[in-house]
């Protein structure tokens, strides 16, 4: 017979077991972005865990399983942000300036986010092609810049003909760039990115770029 305690235990093990793999993705995805993929051990992500190298190995199968789960988890932080974006009230001009917002907010609060991209683009995005999550999991900020700009040439308020993949490169690159390339843009040039004092200047200097680029008249090509 089962004993009325072992639902109990069932659900405190599974709770562990949750807290466990958390724990082992946080670690993991400071230790990837420190050390890159090559460099990461993960005798070292063990040590500073409350676990053992025979356990990550049990939960997730290896270390290239343990990168490919921590780029999914990344990934599906910012996908979480997008889907909590809310600009169905606002006019298209100030909701593709909120969207660019976000996207500038987000990138700036996970700079290991931005180290581990940069890793997995020297690994040709091997990780991300192998993972059916990220495969399936889309981008709803698409969907989003889709609709804005259908109303925003609706209205005439959008002059350009823009694609939204196009327009999410713009916006991405602005962000990843002000971010990953800061210590050598700060030793080239003698200004810091993400100096706080000048991070609303580069925040609005996004959402100017961006409208200007939809409001403006184009030659025939």
């Amino acid at each position: 017979m089962t004993s009325v305690d072992e639902p109990a235990r069932s659900g405190a093990r599974t709770r562990d077991a949750a807290r466990t793999q958390a724990e082992i993705l946080d670690v993991a995805t400071r230790e990837f972005a420190r050390a890159g993929y090559d460099g990461a051990r993960v005798d070292e992500i063990a040590a500073r865990t409350r676990t053992t190298k025979r356990m990550i190995y049990y939960y997730f199968g290896g270390k290239e399983q343990l990168f490919t789960a921590v780029l999914e988890r990344a990934y599906s932080v910012i996908r979480e942000a997008e889907q909590r974006l809310d600009v169905e009230h606002l006019d298209p001009v100030a909701a593709i300036r909120r969207l660019a917002e976000v996207t500038f907010d987000h990138h700036e609060r996970h700079p290991d986010f931005i180290r581990l991209v940069s890793i997995e683009n020297i690994h040709d995005a091997e990780h991300i092609a192998s993972s059916e999550m990220l495969a399936s999991i889309g981008s709803p900020a698409l969907d989003v810049i889709r609709r804005i700009l259908e109303e925003g040439q609706r209205s005439g308020l959008f002059t350009a003909d823009v694609d939204a993949v196009d327009l999410h490169a713009m916006i991405s690159s602005f962000c990843f760039f002000r971010v990953a390339n800061r210590h050598t843009f700060g030793a080239l040039f003698g200004r810091d990115l993400v100096d706080p004092a000048q991070r609303e200047h580069y925040r609005a200097m996004l959402g100017d770029m961006v409208i200007a680029y939809l409001t403006a008249e184009r030659a025939a090509h």
